[in-house]
């Protein structure tokens, strides 16, 4: 003699009352944490079942428990964005300092081609180095 299927309604109203009573602590199976795998003890099914034909009730042992997966998504989504404005802040600040660096370096290049222009044209002519000795006052005349 095989066993006859309950109706759907009629074991969505057993899983809810499995899940009031494992939350009550008067579960008949002597559970008392909250998870589908209790809940499918404490009913007669197995957790496959809970989850392939009534996901509204593993869904809703999971925000009971603090862990839902929407929950989970949309707090990792947040953080995504977090990581993404940090990483386009960053990118330009980075952008910022090439630019800048490229500038130095072109006043840098400038200076130092100024500099052997002048040492150059100091050491090609007869330019005479004044020190302390060879100064010349210029009298008022």
């Amino acid at each position: 003699m095989s066993k006859q299927r309950k109706p759907a309604a009629a074991r969505e109203k057993e899983l809810k009352l499995a899940i009031y009573r494992i939350e009550r602590g008067r579960a008949h199976t002597a559970a008392t944490k909250l998870s589908v795998s209790a809940v499918a003890r404490e009913a007669g099914v197995t957790p496959a079942l809970i989850h392939n034909h009534y996901p509204s009730i593993a869904e809703e042992i999971r925000v009971k428990l603090g862990a839902s997966s929407r929950e989970r998504r949309n707090a990792a989504l947040d953080v995504l964005k977090q990581e993404r404005e940090k990483s386009s802040k960053l990118r330009k600040e980075l952008a910022q300092a090439m630019r800048q660096i490229a500038k130095l370096a072109s006043i840098n290049e400038t200076l130092l081609l100024e500099n052997q222009v002048l040492r150059g044209e100091l050491s090609a002519s007869n330019v005479r180095r004044l020190g302390a000795k060879n100064r010349v006052s210029v009298l008022p005349g």
